[in-house]
């Protein structure tokens, strides 16, 4: 890493190549790859087919990453996707974007990998428990929330979410050396499991096959997409760099590399990983696995596996909220800068070189949303509302390259046009086909997104009120 003289109140250009990619890695692993496969082998059936969605999911979130490559090439600021609506589309599409990574995109993300990190600590410890009585309160007029359901995983949750947001507080740097810790502890787990399986005699190729089929609970395109809604999830966070572009070193080219070494590396960890756990578990037993990692360890350690996998995913979740910590607070950052946000979150501390405010009012909602939802619904929303902006941000380089013509690009994407329009083309069918799978998360996932109307409404017009009066 680093270090470059910046004006007071801006962010200071302290990350390294190095750091930039275990960023990517670290923002992409998480609890998804110990918690998604059974959801994936229950949906498809077929061997070859879980194996073909995994690798399709990366291919698509590598050509998002090639896309995005060129955009932050272009536009290296702080923020990441919000700037890139702004400058390519408008002040409103940009602020929605915004409004829906603070509402539930990237905090329910941030919340969701909390509550996993806790719950697997409650392999280890008794969290406490309030009376059932007092569980089954519900919030009135808000549907099915019961704040009080499981309050130690909670606490624990937002205790993680706390610290996280302080220790990211304390500098880029001192976070970025969290990152890079716990994704290279991540890389050591989950290589152990591969090594371990492949390694262990306990396994056999037969359950790699058949490699193509027809799944018997749906038709082969339905059971790819409901599919994809788990590895997507697992997939997430390929673009959380971008948030950091104001404080990469060299980010014209450091920001596209690690973007593509990053994603790249990450979609080989995820298939062999699950090529591991098919050949120690037929894929029916993943299928009906509810921790299908902690199965694999249990054949290759009888007795052991919960305790294993239990500490593994406890060490890459705990990583992953530190990264998407790390990342999403810019955002918030960006949007108090253009004054579309609450004042004071533009601050920078001006020792630290952070946007502390901002990590600070992230955590408090993110702390907020532990205690209204679950996992799978959580997720649902985050992944069906990012996607459609994903699919946005990959037309936004045809708009660029038009807009812009002449403007210096560090980097071009490799076979344009067909990389962006096959990433657009595909997210817009995924966002489609969840609208047709998964209709009632959809039409939250679109009220929170619209919800943000009237509150970009009412800071555009705090803006306008301001300017006449000057």
């Amino acid at each position: 890493m680093s270090t470059t003289i910046t004006n007071q109140n801006e962010l200071a250009r302290r990350l390294s190549l190095t750091s930039s990619i275990y960023i990517v890695m670290g923002s992409m692993i998480a609890s998804g790859i110990f918690l998604t496969p059974q959801n994936v082998a229950a949906s498809v059936q077929i061997p070859g087919i879980m194996i073909f969605v995994w690798i399709l999911t990366g291919l698509l979130t590598l050509a998002g990453a090639l896309t995005n490559a060129e955009i932050a090439s272009l536009i290296p600021e702080a923020g990441g996707q919000y700037v890139f609506f702004r400058v390519t589309y408008n002040d409103l599409v940009a602020f929605l974007y915004g409004w829906t990574t603070f509402i539930v995109y990237q905090t329910g993300s941030i919340a969701a990998i909390a509550v996993a990190f806790a719950k697997y600590l409650g392999y280890f410890v008794d969290l406490p428990h309030f009376s059932p009585e007092l569980e089954a309160w519900q919030l009135p007029f808000l549907g099915s929330i019961f704040p009080l359901k499981d309050i130690g995983v909670s606490l624990v949750a937002i205790g993680a979410i706390i610290f996280l947001a302080i220790v990211n507080y304390f500098g880029v740097h001192f976070g970025g050396f969290v990152v890079n810790l716990f994704t290279i502890l991540k890389l050591i787990a989950i290589g152990a499991i591969i090594v371990l399986s492949f390694s262990s005699g306990v396994g056999s190729v037969d359950n790699f096959f058949p490699l193509w089929g027809t799944p018997s609970n749906a038709t082969l395109i339905s059971a790819i997409g409901v599919a994809m809604i788990a590895t997507l999830w697992s997939y997430d966070g390929w673009n959380s760099l971008t948030y950091l572009a104001g404080e990469v070193v060299e980010p014209q080219k450091n920001i596209p590399r690690a973007l593509i070494f990053g994603t790249i590396a990450v979609i080989i960890i995820y298939v062999f990983t699950n090529l591991a756990y098919l050949y120690i578990l037929p894929i029916n037993e993943i299928a009906t696995s509810k921790l299908v990692a902690a199965d694999v360890m249990d054949k290759l350690f009888a007795g052991y596996g919960g305790a294993i996998i239990s500490a593994m995913v406890m060490i890459s979740t705990f990583g992953a909220v530190n990264a998407t910590s790390m990342t999403t607070a810019r955002v918030f950052f960006a949007m108090a800068k253009d004054k579309m946000f609450f004042k004071g979150v533009e601050k920078v501390h001006p020792k630290y070189k952070t946007p502390g405010r901002s990590l600070m009012i992230q955590a408090m909602w993110a702390s907020i949303l532990t205690l209204t939802g679950t996992y799978d619904q959580i997720f649902t929303y985050v992944i069906f509302a990012g996607w459609i902006f994903y699919a946005l941000g990959g037309y936004a380089i045809f708009i660029l390259r038009k807009k812009m013509p002449d403007a210096v690009r560090g980097y071009r994407v490799p076979g344009y046009p067909y990389v962006p329009i096959v990433f657009i083309v595909v997210a817009t069918w995924f966002v489609t086909n969840t609208i047709i799978s998964q209709t009632t998360d959809s039409i939250v996932g679109l009220f929170l997104v619209l919800a943000g109307v009237p509150f970009y409404l009412y800071w555009k017009k705090q803006i306008i009120k301001k300017a006449l009066n000057q």
